[in-house]
C-alpha cells in the first residue's frame, strides 16, 4: 500500500515541526550539560513534551559530564534498561533507578 505524497504545504509544515522538535531536544541537552536542568527535571518534563519524550536515554546520559558512549551503555546495562529506549519508554522504577544511580 503506497502512501499519498505530501502537498508542498504539508511538507513544509512537517519540516517545521521536525525542526522545532530537534531544537527543543538540543536546548534540553544543553541545559542538562550546563547544569541548568537536572536529570530528574528532564524526566518529569518528558511525558508532557512530545519532543523530549522522543529523546534517547543514551543521548541524555552522554550530555552529562564524564559520561561518554561506553559509560552510558554500561550505566544502562547495569540498570537493565535497553540502549534503544527513549525517555517516553522508561517505567516509573527505571526512572527512579536512573535518578538514584546518577545522584549516588
Amino acid at each position: 500500500m503506497a502512501l499519498e505524497p505530501l502537498t508542498p504545504e504539508a511538507r513544509r509544515a512537517a519540516l517545521g515541526k521536525a525542526m522545532e522538535a530537534r531544537g527543543a531536544r538540543s536546548r534540553a541537552k544543553a541545559a542538562l550539560r550546563s547544569g541548568e536542568l537536572t536529570v530528574e527535571e528532564l524526566l518529569a518534563r518528558a511525558p508532557r513534551d512530545e519532543a523530549l519524550a522522543r529523546l534517547k536515554v543514551t543521548e541524555m546520559l552522554e550530555c552529562l559530564h564524564g559520561v561518554g558512549p561506553v559509560r552510558a551503555l554500561a550505566i544502562l546495562d547495569s540498570l537493565g534498561i535497553a540502549p534503544s529506549r527513549r525517555l517516553r519508554g522508561l517505567g516509573v522504577h527505571q526512572r527512579r533507578a536512573l535518578v538514584d544511580f546518577l545522584e549516588g
